[in-house]
């Protein structure tokens, strides 16, 4: 059960005013939904991989807790935050192990649903990651919404709250981000 946003809120308050104890009382607050989209990201992967859920979100954690001076304004840009944290763990593990194969196939991303964050192979994720980059380039609003709703699993209304836009803008930058990203990844040959 998720606890109310206007606890998460004030903790992050704390945080930002440098309260060494809040974050300590953040992390079991926000703890689940955290796990969620971890094991939300790895749902793809192989059973027994050695990358779990809760090694992502400890990580996740330890960079969090480095961030402590960043000006939260809400649980939805803290676990924007996080999503992107994850996001860069994810990315550096499948680099690591396309370096350890030393080559693979690639394979399809759809883009077409939010809860296709988890990757089927390393390949896939780094190609992603490698199109949102270039789209960062181009458009870092529309590169936002789909960091946060392809790996972050974020509705239109959560992304919206962490960005400071509108639902209809969210929806707006989401379509065309992926058609972006479609055309982008087709060139790739995944899809």
């Amino acid at each position: 059960m998720k606890e109310p946003p206007g606890e998460v809120t004030a903790l992050l308050a704390q945080v930002k005013r440098g309260d060494a104890d809040a974050m300590g009382k953040l992390m079991p607050l926000v703890y689940n939904e955290l796990r969620r989209l971890a094991g939300h990201y790895m749902r793809g992967e192989r059973p027994g991989h050695t990358l779990q859920p809760t090694a992502v979100v400890h990580e996740a954690y330890l960079r969090l807790v480095g961030l402590d001076r960043l000006d939260w304004q809400n649980r939805a840009q803290f676990m924007g935050v996080a999503a992107q944290l994850m996001r860069r763990i994810l990315i550096n593990y499948a680099r690591q192990r396309i370096a350890d194969k030393r080559g693979g196939a690639g394979g399809r991303a759809d883009l077409d649903v939010p809860d296709v964050a988890a990757a089927e192979n390393p390949e896939e994720m780094l190609a992603v990651d490698i199109a949102i980059t270039r789209l960062s380039e181009l458009s870092p609003e529309q590169s936002r919404v789909v960091e946060m709703r392809y790996f972050g699993g974020m509705s239109v209304e959560e992304t919206a709250e962490a960005l400071g836009i509108s639902p209809r803008t969210v929806k707006r930058h989401w379509a065309l981000a992926k058609a972006w990203l479609h055309a982008e990844l087709s060139g790739r040959g995944l899809s």
